[in-house]
């Protein structure tokens, strides 16, 4: 769709906001993990980080791949420049007196860009293969079932996703067992967080639908 109305616009610039504030969320408060289930470890990413992936499925479902995959762009460009600034940020001097947060500032910000490294490594393979995948299995299933083509597309790029991220973020900042833990439970979890936000998916698609399926 090269031409869309500025009605339609507006909410795919709204939907763009939820996208690229989930992804930032998730980037900077991923670093705080709960206690789950059999002793295991989930980080607290789950609750935004699915927003990400589905997003990207609501849009292509009705905009097509193109819009997805500027979505993708986005959010890279939106990830490097965020760490870009954090380098930046760690790097000049502290003025004497504003370093009582100096050592929590640069330990928190100094992992928070490496996650947000991480994130730009693994998101930008994993969503792109998200979306490919996406569009492969409507071109075998069609146009219906909408939930299914997200879940099993989300199965894949969260798997993918989730290994690539785990091992550039955590390896050396968490023993390799909880980091074993946090992945596995992470990558289950993102996907049922995604199964039961698929309801606000056909929401997204309901309102994004009724802008321009007159288009």
């Amino acid at each position: 769709m090269n031409n869309i109305a500025d009605s339609s616009l507006k909410r795919l610039l709204i939907a763009l906001a939820f996208y690229l504030t989930s992804l930032f969320s998730a980037n900077t408060l991923g670093l705080k993990i709960m206690p789950f289930l059999f002793n295991s470890h989930l980080s607290v990413a789950v609750f935004s980080f699915p927003i990400v992936f589905l997003m990207t499925d609501v849009v292509g479902e009705v905009y097509g791949k193109r819009i997805a995959r500027l979505f993708v762009l986005a959010g890279f460009v939106s990830t490097a420049l965020f760490i870009g600034y954090s380098l930046l940020s760690l790097a000049v001097p502290w003025s004497p007196d504003g370093k009582w947060a100096k050592e929590g500032y640069n330990q928190m910000f100094g992992i928070s860009t490496r996650i947000a490294l991480a994130s730009l490594v693994a998101f930008l393979i994993a969503e792109y293969q998200d979306v490919i995948s996406f569009f492969f299995l409507r071109k075998r299933l069609g146009p219906k079932s909408f939930w299914l083509r997200s879940t099993l597309s989300n199965l894949w790029s969260q798997l993918l996703d989730t290994i690539i991220f785990s091992a550039i973020a955590f390896i050396d900042v968490y023993p390799l067992p909880v980091l074993g833990s946090i992945s596995v439970t992470w990558w289950l979890y993102k996907v049922a967080m995604g199964v039961l936000y698929m309801p606000l998916s056909y929401v997204g698609i309901k309102l994004l639908k009724d802008k321009t399926q007159n288009q």
